[in-house]
């Protein structure tokens, strides 16, 4: 009986140190708000990095301590909705509107089809497929604000990749998940990595073989961009 008391206690435990995990998110998208408030162009994009990879392990840890079975009265997926939302859609429209240039008198426009597309994403109950692909551009515009911030691109071709992606969100194309979909999974993992380093380097403008981080990083955004397609494709295929 005790040993088994104990189980459970440490079981409890480990779930709500899942969520606490989930719930720091919270504070990266505050310290990426403070910085975006400031200024701080970088150092809010590095903060938004860091809940990215918070948000990218927490899902693997809530299954691994069966976190809903443990605590069945605290929805952790409803946590991990709210916090992402903040930082994978609210702060990046807000940075976006900020720092990357728009054509006049479009930015604000730009950042209402940003928080708009990203609530049907959030609230689709369908934004997954059987095999978890994302189904629609997933929201991922702390991904879209380091890629312009990055590229420095026109204005024009900026605010016209922001109205794709946002229509792509109703759409049934599918978004590679690198930590949820089975197949090539290691593969995935490991170009997920590679691109979260060259994504680094490239924002904070180390002096760290510049020409070739920038290879590599276009180089794992077209693998993931064939990914994309890939599954994309089957599914129209089999139609």
């Amino acid at each position: 009986m005790f040993s088994s008391t104990t189980s459970n206690t440490s079981d409890v435990w480990k779930a709500w140190g899942v969520h606490a995990i989930t719930a720091s998110g919270v504070v990266l998208g505050l310290m990426a708000a403070l910085a975006l408030f400031q200024g701080q162009a970088v150092q809010c994009l590095l903060w938004l990095g860091a809940a990215m990879m918070v948000d990218g392990i927490d899902g693997t840890l809530a299954r691994r301590y069966r976190v809903k079975e443990v605590l069945p009265h605290f929805d952790g997926s409803i946590l991990d909705m709210v916090i992402d939302y903040l930082t994978w859609a609210f702060i990046p429209a807000v940075f976006i509107f900020t720092f990357i240039p728009l054509p006049a008198g479009w930015g604000l426009l730009a950042t209402i089809i940003i928080l708009l597309s990203s609530m049907f994403c959030f609230c689709n109950v369908h934004m997954k497929s059987q095999d978890n692909y994302f189904v629609g551009f997933p929201a991922a515009w702390n991904i879209l604000a380091m890629y312009l911030f990055v590229l420095q691109l026109p204005a024009w071709c900026s605010f016209a990749i922001i109205i794709v992606l946002a229509v792509l969100t109703v759409t049934k194309v599918k978004f590679l998940h690198p930590f949820r979909v089975q197949t090539l999974m290691s593969l995935n993992i490991i170009v997920t990595l590679l691109w979260c380093v060259c994504a680094t380097v490239l924002v904070c403008g180390i002096d760290f073989y510049p020409s070739v981080m920038k290879w590599l990083w276009l180089a794992t955004s077209l693998y993931f961009a064939g990914m994309c397609g890939w599954r994309t494709a089957i599914e129209w295929r089999q139609r």
